[in-house]
């Protein structure tokens, strides 16, 4: 009766928080109130795919979830984003029967990396896809290698890793494992071979902490490596981004599989990747995934286009806190040929806490900015004058440079007159405030 009561309370908050738009993570919290073990008394399916890393966790998991269905899977996952313990409880109770049997054939998890070993205590994946780890929320996460202490406690032996092999430190999980799924990239056209990055988070071996040797770099720390004294190196991948052709749009996987790509991104072809090699894994031709996934696009909101009188923009949504995220959106609108002008928002750091910690300004490469594709870049939000700090210490020109503190009046600054397209660079605290006035 416990577990019945606990469910119905679940399913009964959770659709009332769908009528007014809220609470994916509530009627969760409330049932482990009601009984704390509740993850373990329910019947879970004979597939569960788990989803973690600083970045891409909420694409990769639709990516997923879009290729499954679109071949006939019956998928429960938490597309809302809650990934909190809290959060997968609300999935699976409300995914499960009153008397506590998950529907669907397949349970597909997005889990925050620091809480993962609390969401996995009942929980037990058969398969945990790791897409990353990276400087992230200081404030909360400390250092990249202090998540990844946290995060080996939700791994258990009998768990099919599937891993980026590209990752110096995500890779570190398969150490000493025979059964890992690894996916990565080829040297790829784009690729430097020396680091292109404010900071080095690759520079040290994960292992013996001996420095790092780079073959290619295919953005940040990511790219092929090895130990100059252990012998450390990046992992042979069953799965394989063979060439990119960022400017047409087009990714090929396993030298044979072109995805078309409806964001030009080098972050995203691995989300893609990943969401291929767990579609792979889980029987779908390779033929057909590539058709699936061909100018998907994504339905999270962390890319959105958009007009302003008669000029056009694309907002892309970076996550505050995180450089790598913004690298990636800079690196894309730093592409455009026909030029663009770009506005950086950072009105709120965090929707969770306070603290004004705006040091991971510094951590980001806004130098690649200064190039002849991007005319004008306008600083708007709370703590647009700590972005012009930053800013005065890049090779930007200064008068191509504008303040604006009031969102609305930068909104009406991009409503001219000029053809420019727009590229406009915030996150999930602010995206709404700049959105409210299209």
């Amino acid at each position: 009766m416990k577990k019945f009561f606990t469910i119905l309370i679940c399913k009964l908050l959770r659709f009332v928080g769908k009528l007014v738009g809220k609470g994916s993570s509530l009627p969760g919290k409330v049932a482990l109130k009601l009984c704390p073990d509740i993850l373990s008394r329910v019947e879970l399916p004979e597939y569960i795919i788990a989803v973690t890393g600083s970045n891409g966790k909420t694409s990769t998991v639709e990516m997923i979830a879009h290729i499954l269905m679109q071949n006939g899977k019956s998928v429960s996952w938490n597309k809302e984003g809650s990934n909190q313990i809290e959060g997968v409880t609300t999935l699976v109770l409300g995914s499960s029967t009153m008397g506590g049997k998950v529907k669907s054939d397949i349970l597909l998890i997005e889990s925050d990396e620091r809480f993962a070993r609390y969401t996995f205590k009942y929980i037990k994946p058969t398969h945990y896809v790791i897409t990353n780890l990276y400087r992230d929320q200081l404030t909360r996460n400390g250092h990249p290698e202090w998540v990844f202490d946290a995060l080996k406690d939700s791994i258990y032996p009998e768990t099919k890793l599937i891993l980026n092999a590209d990752d110096p430190l995500v890779s570190m999980f398969g150490y000493g494992r025979d059964d890992v799924i690894w996916f990565g990239a080829d040297k790829l056209s784009s690729d430097t071979s020396e680091l292109v990055s404010v900071y080095n988070d690759g520079a040290y071996c994960p292992h013996c902490k001996a420095p790092m040797k780079y073959s290619t770099h295919h953005y940040n720390h990511i790219g092929h490596y090895e130990c100059t004294a252990c012998g450390y190196k990046r992992h042979d991948t069953q799965y394989t981004v063979t060439s990119v052709d960022l400017d047409g749009g087009e990714a090929v996987i396993d030298g044979k599989h072109r995805i078309s790509l409806a964001l030009k991104s080098l972050y995203n072809i691995y989300n893609i990747l990943a969401a291929y090699t767990v579609a792979s894994i889980a029987g779908i031709d390779g033929a057909k995934i590539a058709e699936d996934m061909s100018d998907y696009v994504m339905k999270n909101g962390r890319v959105i286009t958009f007009d302003i009188g008669s000029r056009h923009g694309t907002m892309l949504t970076s996550k505050h806190e995180n450089s790598i995220s913004y690298d990636q959106s800079i690196r894309l609108a730093a592409a455009e040929k026909d030029g663009c002008d770009v506005m950086f928002i950072v009105d709120a750091v965090s929707r969770k806490y306070f603290t004004s910690d705006v040091s991971w300004l510094w951590d980001i490469d806004f130098d690649m900015l200064n190039n002849e594709n991007v005319h004008e870049i306008i600083l708007s939000g709370k703590y647009s004058n700590d972005l012009a700090v930053r800013f005065s210490y890049t090779d930007i020109p200064g008068d191509r440079i504008k303040v604006i503190e009031d969102i609305p009046e930068a909104y009406e600054h991009l409503n001219s007159d000029r053809q420019e397209y727009i590229y406009v660079i915030t996150c999930f605290s602010d995206k709404g405030k700049f959105l409210s006035l299209l």
